[in-house]
């Protein structure tokens, strides 16, 4: 199978809000790079609301989706986190954390109820943020002499390449990103020209 590169994600933060029998659960979205920002978004939720009684979540990240973590902060194991998870599974969405707050209303909701107000209080999250899809990009450095612009520009355009940075020295180097996909014959396109080096940076 190839490599999937495009993946979906949300443009910014978002917010939805459930109510059931007098418990509030306020749904918080973010788009998310690693794994570190977690803390500071959950410790911020928490000290904005020192009232409520849960600061529960589920986060997925990677273009493939394989990493996810989820966190019932004191609510019965998986009436919480998993919920959540789910929900971002059934949009296929990755590279977020969904935060979800409970203010606890009086009345206990049991297992069924809270699964259910987890999962409706992400979806109205969801459903309130802007979806995009992206792609996955390599980012690679191709240096060259000037009299060689046109040729590398010539490839640049062809292959619809996302130009990051112009440096020009008395080496001319582009910072390009390359489509996942597409690197095994963009880089070989690259290379024919003689005297252009192309160096991969980063994923």
């Amino acid at each position: 199978m190839l490599f999937e590169d495009i993946y979906r994600t949300i443009a910014k933060p978002a917010e939805g809000v459930f109510k059931d029998r007098g418990s509030k659960f306020m749904a918080f979205a973010y788009p998310i790079a690693s794994e570190g920002d977690i803390k500071a978004i959950v410790n911020k939720l928490k000290a904005e609301h020192t009232k409520a009684n849960h600061h529960c979540w589920a986060m997925r990240l990677s273009p493939d989706r394989s990493v996810f973590r989820v966190n019932d902060d004191g609510e019965p194991s998986g009436t919480a986190g998993r919920p959540i998870l789910n929900v971002l599974l059934s949009h296929d969405l990755t590279n977020i954390l969904i935060v979800v707050v409970r203010y606890f209303g009086g009345t206990l909701l049991g297992v069924p109820g809270l699964i259910n107000a987890y999962k409706s209080a992400a979806e109205e999250a969801v459903k309130a943020a802007l979806i995009v899809e992206k792609v996955v990009t390599d980012i690679y450095s191709v240096r060259f002499e000037y009299t060689l612009m046109n040729e590398v520009m010539r490839v640049v355009k062809q292959e619809g390449l996302e130009v990051l940075e112009q440096l020009s020295n008395e080496q001319c180097e582009l910072i390009v990103g390359i489509r996942k996909s597409h690197v095994e014959r963009v880089v070989p396109a690259l290379q024919k020209i003689n005297g252009v080096v192309v160096t991969w940076i980063r994923s």
